[in-house]
């Protein structure tokens, strides 16, 4: 069931870590005091603490990871969409790291089979992690990588752009279909847009 721009190749991936969780709203309220990530089209919430924070644009998340550079002294970014991949997967060849199939109550999507299906974003670590002890790889929001989005790979994956005109987004939403909850599906988006199934999560050297 691969699309057309999901060619299988070998890459190689350096050392590097991941957050174990989407940034959360309230994580991004100590750079951010007033974000309001607002409400869905059904009038529920997505500001809880521990929600994923959303409507968040590439260029407001490239902030925050400057500012929380500069706060600890460590060198924060989002992860190239290579390094994505091979969190998500952990180690599996399957669609997903649970297995093949969809499955029930496995991730928040539009039809995962949980009780937030397409209502909202959850918060983080509501569903079990994969096997690197990363939660929500797959469904609850888009996440924004630090990679341009190229049809073909070209490398791009590899690599960390700061002009792109597209970026490339993994894992699913909230409020997308499940044939999007897989680890190898691509989607992209403009760097300034902002919208209530895209959030991130930061890597570090």
């Amino acid at each position: 069931g691969r699309y057309d721009d999901e060619r299988q190749h070998t890459v190689p991936v350096g050392g590097f870590w991941l957050g174990e969780t989407e940034v959360t709203n309230r994580q991004y309220r100590r750079f951010k005091p007033g974000h309001d990530s607002k409400r869905t089209h059904k009038e529920h919430s997505l500001n809880g603490d521990e929600q994923p924070a959303v409507r968040v644009s590439w260029y407001d998340a490239v902030a925050y990871a400057k500012w929380l550079s500069q706060k600890t002294g460590k060198h924060f970014r989002f992860p190239t969409e290579a390094e994505w991949e091979y969190a998500a997967r952990a180690g599996t060849t399957t669609a997903r790291y649970w297995g093949e199939s969809l499955g029930r109550n496995n991730a928040n999507c539009w039809g995962c089979g949980s009780r937030w299906d397409d209502e909202r974003t959850v918060p983080v670590e509501s569903f079990k992690p994969n096997a690197f002890g990363l939660h929500d790889m797959l469904g609850n929001v888009w996440e924004w990588t630090c990679s341009a989005y190229k049809k073909s790979y070209e490398g791009s994956e590899q690599e960390c752009s700061v002009s792109a005109r597209k970026y490339s987004l993994r894992g699913g939403s909230w409020d997308g279909v499940p044939r999007w909850v897989r680890a190898a599906y691509r989607n992209y988006g403009d760097p300034g847009l902002r919208y209530d199934g895209i959030g991130f999560r930061l890597a570090r050297d």
